[in-house]
Formats: structure tokens, sequence, C-alpha cells
């Protein structure tokens, strides 16, 4: 694709809300201030009850049909992104994930589509990228972890890649997730990476951070960063949730059509699935033969001690 054609690229951000007007409007203007122009913002909010729609429309006066808000299942955050991809109705070359108290990096949008345009059509793709971190009142304390080893269906199944606020994603992709239909998962974002890499589609983790990733005292969790980080994983992987979480997604891929997920992939699925429920031998003969893997070293001593507690 030409640099022209990519500049014509129509991108539709999917945000989701609830109440978040203490925030939204640095990430409305960050969105307005992209380099990439071509863009149209869907906004799905949960019966806010503050300021955030009233914020929303006085955004979308100042920006005519550029935004459309609409009224959420008001399930819960994963459902609600959801709802917004895996709407037939929304239509466009490529979509993007919002959260409604980032802050974007003004070339966020434009670097993303420079790679997705090098995949053809017709192949699933999806970028994300490392965050910057940010506490509440927006000062800079470090970036997300650097993932290294290769985005795969083998990474997928255990561990979500790069946070939604972080995605963007193809048409190929997006028709994925509208076959799927499903929104009985655990995360929105994992959902999406596990969908592309099973379908053998491609996946660009991007080392550098595009986004100001606020954190908040109740999302440690998802800064990935640092031992207290670890910590709150550990007690997470011996209560049993990350076992549950395990379930539910090996549940969701087990119900999608066959043809959404390569041959190979059903095949490290299958395997992956023996290793939860298998004894204790064959536990860890078919967690070596899934060939899953997670991205540090640390994490990757962690998911064997899972399996000998049957935890994963």
């Amino acid at each position: 694709m030409l640099d022209g054609d990519i500049a014509a690229a129509r991108v539709a951000i999917l945000m989701c809300t609830k109440n978040g007007a203490a925030f939204i409007d640095d990430q409305l203007k960050s969105i307005a201030d992209q380099t990439h122009r071509n863009w149209i913002l869907i906004v799905s909010d949960d019966d806010s009850n503050d300021e955030t729609v009233a914020k929303l429309e006085r955004f979308a006066k100042a920006h005519p049909q550029k935004i459309n808000i609409r009224k959420g299942p008001a399930e819960g955050v994963c459902a609600n992104f959801l709802s917004l991809a895996n709407n037939p109705t929304i239509d466009a070359d490529y979509f993007a994930f919002s959260d409604q108290d980032d802050i974007w990096h003004q070339d966020k949008i434009r670097r993303a589509l420079a790679w997705l345009a090098t995949v053809p059509s017709n192949m699933p793709a999806m970028y994300c990228s490392r965050t910057e971190l940010i506490t509440i009142d927006e000062r800079s304390y470090g970036l997300s972890p650097l993932f290294t080893r290769p985005p795969a269906f083998e990474n997928a199944l255990i561990q979500s890649l790069g946070g939604g606020n972080t995605m963007i994603f193809n048409r190929a992709a997006k028709k994925i997730l509208e076959q799927a239909a499903e929104t009985h998962v655990v995360l929105h974002d994992w959902w999406v990476y596990q969908l592309v890499s099973a379908a053998g589609g491609m996946v660009h983790y991007d080392p550098r951070p595009m986004l100001k990733y606020r954190q908040h005292p109740d999302n440690l969790i998802g800064s990935n960063l640092g031992w207290r980080a670890r910590s709150v994983r550990l007690r997470m992987m011996l209560s049993g949730r990350f076992r549950d979480w395990n379930k539910t997604n090996v549940a969701a891929l087990a119900r999608l059509p066959a043809h959404l997920i390569q041959a190979k992939n059903r095949q490290v699925l299958a395997r992956f699935a023996k290793a939860r429920c298998s004894p204790l031998p064959k536990r860890l003969y078919y967690l070596w033969r899934s060939g899953v893997y997670r991205q540090s070293f640390i994490d990757n001593v962690g998911l064997v001690a899972a399996t000998l507690i049957r935890r994963i």
C-alpha cells in the first residue's frame, strides 16, 4: 500500500466508557490530534452517571460526523468492547480499541497502519505496542515490560501480549471476531490475540511505546511491571484464578467453527487442554508437547509450577 493509500485508509476507533469524565478530555484531544486524519470514533457507554456523555457530545459538536455514541450492554468492560468488535454494521479499513483515560501519541495510528499495510488484506493482522506508564496526575514512571519472544498462538493461549488500548487490527481480523461471535471470554484484547494467531494471522508487537497508560490503584496488574505486579499474579495463580481464566478461554476456542483455527493450532489447543487435566506425569508431557510459553523466563518457571499443582 502506498503512502497515499495509507492516508486514505478509514480507521474506526472503538471506545468504551463508564464514568470516565475525569480523564476523557485528554484522550479525546489525543485522538483529535492524530497525524492520521481519516478516523471515526464509535463510543459505547455503559450507563455513565457523570459528565462522560456530555463531554462526548461536546466533542461530537466540535468534530461533526466524526463520532457516534451508543448505549452499551452494561455487562462489563469485555462485553462492551466485543459488542463493538463483533458488530458487522461497523465497517472500516482498520479498527482500534480505545480506553477512556489514556493519552495517545500523535502518530499512534499512522505507525500502526504503516505495518498493517504491509500485510495482505485477506490475512488477519493485529498491531500492538508497549506503553508508557503514568500516574493519575500524568507523572511518568516507566515503560511496560519489553517482550522479545515472537507472538504466536502458543503464547496467546496463556498470555495476553499487548493491551487492548494499543491494538489496531485489519478488516480480516474483524471478520473473524464477527464469525466467532463470542462474548464469554476473559479479556477482549486477549481474545483478539488468540483469534488472530489461531487463524494463522500476523501479529506485530511494537517495542516503541505509543500511548500513555494511566494507572489507577485498581489496575496495578495491568501494568505488568515490577515485583509487586508479579506477586499479584502469583497470588492469582495460587488461588486458581488463572486456571479459571484458562478454562473459560479454552472452552471459547473449542466452540469456534473449525475453519477459524489452523490444524496445527488445533493440536496445540488439544494438547494444552490435556495438560490441564491429565495425571501429573502426563500433565508435564502435554505441556511440553503443546509448545505453549510465556514471554519471560521467570513466568515460564511459574507456568511449570502451576502445572505441577493443577493451577493451569
